[in-house]
C-alpha cells in the first residue's frame, strides 16, 4: 500500500513539475501520469506472483514496450499521453526520493569509505563508452552516419 502512494505522489509531483517547469497543463499530462503508474503497477504485481526473484524494473520496462508496441491496441495513444510528461519533470522526484532513501542508510554508506568513489567513476565511465561505442556500431550499420 505504501508503494502505490508513493507511485501517486511522485507522479502528482511530476504533474506539478511538467506544468510548472514546462508548461504543460495539468490535465494533459494526467493521463500519461496515469498509463506510467499503472504500467509500474502491473510490473510491480508481476514479480510479486512469479515463483522467482528478478528486478521489478524488468517487467515495468517489459511491459512498457509491450504497452507501446505497434501490435498492442491503443499503443499510438499510450505513446502520445506519455510523451507528454518531461523527463526532467518525472526524473526530479525520483532522485529525491532515491535521495531520501539513501538518507536512512548513511552509517552504511560512510563504511563504504573513498573506494565508492572510485568504483562509482570507473562504473559510469565504463557505461557511458560502452553505450557510447553501442550506438556507433548501430548508426554505421543503419547508414545513419
Amino acid at each position: 500500500m505504501n508503494q502505490i502512494l508513493t507511485i501517486f505522489i511522485i507522479g502528482f509531483i511530476a504533474l506539478i513539475g511538467n506544468w510548472i517547469g514546462y508548461k504543460v497543463p495539468f490535465m494533459e499530462s494526467l493521463p500519461g501520469i496515469l498509463l506510467l503508474a499503472v504500467i509500474t503497477l502491473i510490473g510491480m504485481g508481476f514479480t510479486r506472483i512469479l515463483p522467482f526473484k528478478s528486478p521489478v524494473i524488468v517487467w515495468i520496462s517489459l511491459f512498457a514496450m509491450l504497452a507501446t508496441s505497434p501490435f498492442f491496441p491503443g499503443n499510438e495513444y499510450t505513446a502520445a499521453a506519455i510523451a507528454k510528461i518531461n523527463l526532467l519533470a518525472l526524473a526530479t522526484p525520483i532522485l529525491a526520493y532515491a535521495g531520501l532513501s539513501l538518507g536512512k542508510d548513511v552509517h552504511l554508506f560512510k563504511q563504504l569509505s573513498w573506494r565508492i568513489v572510485v568504483v562509482s567513476l570507473v562504473v559510469f565511465t565504463g557505461t557511458f563508452l560502452f553505450a557510447t561505442l553501442f550506438a556507433e556500431i548501430v548508426f554505421k550499420i543503419q547508414g545513419k552516419f
